[in-house]
C-alpha cells in the first residue's frame, strides 16, 4: 500500500511541465529539473515532516530557475564590461594594419644594403659579427649601415608623428632629405 505523501519520483512529470513552461525549451527544462533535484537532495535535511513535498519541490525549481537567470544577467554584464574595456584598451585593428603597412613601406624604401643589415640584426636577431659574415662586410661597415637605416626609419617615424599630430604642413620643410652625418673635429676651429 502506497503512502499518501508523494515521492520525488512521482513529482518528476509536474516538475518537467513547470520547467518547460519557464524555460520554453525541453533540454533546458531537463537541466533545470536535474539541478532542482540536486538542490533538493542537498537541502533535504531542512525539510520538515509536515511540508507539502510538491509545493516545496516547485519552490526549489522556481528558485533554481531564478538563480540561473540572475547568474546569466551578471555574466552578461561582466561580458559587456569586458567588451568595453577591450575596446578602450585595444586600438582598432584597422589602424594597426595601416601602421604596419606604412612601416613595411618605409623599410622597403631603404637601400638594399641597409635593409639587409637591419633584417639580419633586428628581425633575425643575429649578432653583429654573424650578420657581417653573412653579408661579407667588415663589422664597422655593418654598424654604419645599421645606423643609417635606423636613422632613416626614425626620420620616417618623426615625419609620420608630425603628420598625425597638430603641426600643419606649412610648419614642415617641403622635402626632407635623408639625415646627414655631422663631422665633429677634435679641436674646435677658431
Amino acid at each position: 500500500m502506497r503512502s499518501k505523501r508523494p515521492e520525488i519520483v512521482d513529482l518528476l512529470v509536474p516538475l518537467r511541465r513547470y520547467a518547460r513552461s519557464l524555460t520554453r525549451d525541453a533540454i533546458k527544462a531537463d537541466d533545470l529539473v536535474h539541478d532542482t533535484l540536486v538542490r533538493a537532495l542537498e537541502s533535504r535535511a531542512n525539510l520538515r515532516p509536515d511540508t507539502n513535498l510538491r509545493t516545496w519541490m516547485m519552490t526549489v525549481l522556481h528558485n533554481v530557475f531564478i538563480d540561473e537567470q540572475r547568474r546569466k544577467r551578471v555574466e552578461a554584464r561582466h561580458a559587456d564590461v569586458l567588451v568595453q574595456l577591450s575596446d578602450d584598451v585595444a586600438p582598432p585593428a584597422q589602424e594597426g594594419q595601416v601602421r604596419l603597412m606604412q612601416i613595411r613601406k618605409a623599410f622597403e624604401s631603404l637601400p638594399e644594403e641597409q635593409r639587409a643589415a637591419l633584417h639580419l640584426v633586428t628581425l633575425e636577431g643575429m649578432a653583429y659579427a654573424d650578420a657581417a659574415d653573412v653579408l661579407g662586410i667588415p663589422i664597422g661597415t655593418l654598424m654604419s649601415r645599421l645606423g643609417r637605416g635606423r636613422a632613416a626609419l626614425r626620420a620616417f617615424e618623426e615625419g609620420s608623428r608630425k603628420s598625425r599630430g597638430s603641426a600643419s604642413a606649412s610648419d614642415e620643410p617641403s622635402e626632407r632629405g635623408p639625415p646627414r652625418l655631422r663631422l665633429v673635429g677634435r679641436e674646435s676651429a677658431a
